[in-house]
């Protein structure tokens, strides 16, 4: 088979895990139990090792469509032949009481809709990334996969044979029947009766209820609705419920280059996405799920490092060690190698991010709940760890491998960590050494002022001396570092709203986070344009258009036509490539929590009579 382009695929999960349906049916990423386990599905990173799990109809010339129930993160891919159309619905139950079955199982329902249909079903698991063996057992009830580390259950009462390690099967279904399939943990306790079809649909009936109850919290009754909604359907897919967590992206080394090397595992939790999250939540109603993860990020900053410093990202469980290694034995996506887990960025030195950890923690107490004095124990350490630290070099937001610089975005983030400790030290009565933070907030200020800005670029670059802009400093006027009018803002966002060809960021509305031309990276190859970055470069424009009606015009415009960009489900990898494809891990949670952001402000500056 070949690889499904990364955007014909959509998400199913339980808040503890998840995985990627092809459009051809087939399960392409899976792993168990949780997001950042071994992956027992895995096509998408080698095509012929991987492992899949895919249903499908044996017949020529039929066409796809792949759907989310309405209001929910129940998945629906359907088939369509000149004798028949058929279709497989996918989800990993959730809302179900814990005296019922059905806790951790991924659930496919095969039915035909119209005439009749045959289909050919083939779980190929491979566990471990591929590295680990399995026996495979066949019974009345369906098939067991026992692994070193790990056995599961594929219970069904379709007639299964074996093919290697792996289980085959084709059945046909008549207009009104259906097939059920179950794969869960193998308890060797447990009773190995197939699911009835009543069972499937309370199941499914179960978690649809739970979806639509969810989105229901939802406050948000502006423009683009339906998109703001799937971004906080995806969002609440990437929560890891256990700990609040939210996972950068529910994948690994999906390639931010086609053949190149810039392949990493976002299957963590950046303390960076930290501000972006919380105000994303809370702006539209989801207040529990910001409770959970200020909870998590409370607990990380009771575990500060022998300098008092924070790791830029954290295991889903708050683990600290996140060791980097390449999986030589898979070819990656397309054959982009190498295939990396685990992220080695963790011990890297990025002073961004306790300016977003602070402005998070600014934003709960003023949109959520009090935080609380023994919280601010710990915040009071990271300010003053900033005043101490903030002129040192860094890898950058972009978690660069060419060096550490005097990023101008880490030195406004740094400022930012101690304006926000700061207001929050005057807004709830907390002690604190104001005067040294209010000294050192002034000092970083000037300081990017009169080296941040680049005279002959007439702009803010991307470090110190560099003549390179950088998407990053669009934030200038979202953290209130600088008024959206002021004429310094307005002619970098002028800058970098230019085409590269003429020095910009901006490609046919779509943004670079930097050019590789005029920036080193230290990586080789090529990117696609980053779709945080347009989202942010829409919020620069909608603030400034409060004075200036054109500019929050274009902001609409660039808005409106990257909801176009987005997949047929409305999900958003990291990256647009040049031919529109998606690229990088999909989906991405800080894409659609910009695109949440972005929405919620537009819609805000255009009015009711927008």
């Amino acid at each position: 088979m070949a690889y499904q382009p990364i955007e014909n695929h959509g998400l199913i999960g339980n808040m503890r895990t998840a995985a990627l349906v092809g459009m051809n049916g087939s399960i392409d990423w899976f792993c168990f139990p949780h997001f950042d386990s071994p992956s027992v599905f895995a096509a998408i990173l080698d095509d012929a090792k991987g492992g899949r799990f895919q249903i499908a109809p044996t017949c020529d010339g039929v066409r796809h469509k792949q759907f989310y129930w309405p209001d929910s993160n129940v998945l629906v891919t359907r088939f369509l032949a000149p004798d028949g159309v058929g279709q497989v619905t996918d989800y990993m139950p959730v809302g179900v009481p814990s005296d019922e079955r059905g806790e951790r199982w991924l659930v496919r329902r095969v039915s035909a809709i119209r005439g009749a249909m045959t289909f050919r079903v083939v779980c190929a698991p491979a566990f471990n990334y591929a590295r680990d063996r399995h026996e495979t057992t066949i019974d009345a009830a369906g098939a067991i996969f026992r692994a070193p580390s790990l056995s599961l259950d594929l219970r069904t009462t379709v007639p299964l044979r074996a093919d290697g390690a792996s289980v085959v099967g084709e059945f046909r279904l008549e207009e009104g029947q259906e097939a059920e399939f179950v794969l869960r943990e193998h308890d060797p306790q447990g009773t190995r009766d197939a699911i009835s079809e009543a069972e499937a649909d309370h199941l499914f009936k179960t978690t649809v209820n739970y979806w639509r109850k969810w989105l229901s919290q939802s406050t948000y009754r502006g423009r683009w609705r339906e998109t703001v909604h799937r971004s906080a359907l995806a969002l609440k897919l990437l929560t890891f419920e256990p700990t609040g967590a939210i996972v950068a992206a529910p994948t690994c080394s999906l390639p931010e280059d086609l053949g190149g090397v810039r392949n990493w595992d976002y299957r963590y939790t950046w303390i960076r996405d930290a501000a972006f999250t919380l105000y994303g939540l809370m702006r539209i109603g989801f207040t529990e799920e910001a409770a959970a993860f200020m909870g998590w990020l409370e607990a990380r900053c009771h575990e500060l490092g022998p300098d008092g410093s924070l790791q830029i990202m954290y295991g889903l469980d708050g683990r600290h060690e996140l060791t980097e290694e390449t999986l030589d034995h898979l070819e990656g996506y397309r054959g982009s190698g190498p295939v990396r887990i685990g992220n080695g960025a963790y011990g890297q030195l990025q002073l961004d991010i306790y300016g977003e950890l602070l402005d998070s923690v600014y934003l709960y107490n003023k949109y959520g709940a009090p935080i609380s004095y023994d919280l601010w124990i710990e915040l009071r350490k990271l300010i003053n760890w900033v005043c101490d630290n903030w002129q040192r070099t860094d890898e950058g937001v972009w978690e660069v491998r060419s060096g550490q610089q005097h990023f101008v975005y880490s030195k406004l983030m740094c400022w930012v960590a101690v304006d926000r400790g700061l207001r929050l030290a005057d807004k709830r009565s907390f002690p604190a050494d104001r005067e040294r933070w209010l000294k050192t907030r002034d000092t970083i200020y000037e300081d990017i002022m009169s080296k941040g800005w680049n005279e002959d670029r007439q702009a803010f670059t991307q470090f110190y001396g560099s003549d390179a802009l950088d998407a990053s400093n669009l934030t200038m006027p979202l953290v209130f570092f600088l008024s959206p009018n002021d004429p310094r803002m307005l002619k970098t966002l002028d800058a970098m709203n230019q085409s590269p060809a003429r020095g910009g960021l901006v490609s046919n509305g779509l943004v670079h986070r930097y050019n590789l031309d005029h920036a080193e990276d230290g990586l080789e190859g090529e990117e696609g344009t980053f779709n945080i970055c347009t989202f942010w470069l829409v919020e620069a424009l909608t603030r400034a258009g409060k004075a200036d009606r054109a500019r929050l015009e274009e902001g609409r415009l660039i808005f409106e036509q990257m909801l176009g960009h987005a997949n047929h489900l409305r999900l958003y990898g990291e990256e647009t490539g040049p031919s529109g494809e998606a690229l990088g891990n999909f989906p991405q949670a800080f894409t659609h929590l910009a695109l949440i952001s972005a929405a919620f402000n537009l819609d805000r500056a255009l009015g009711s009579s927008g």
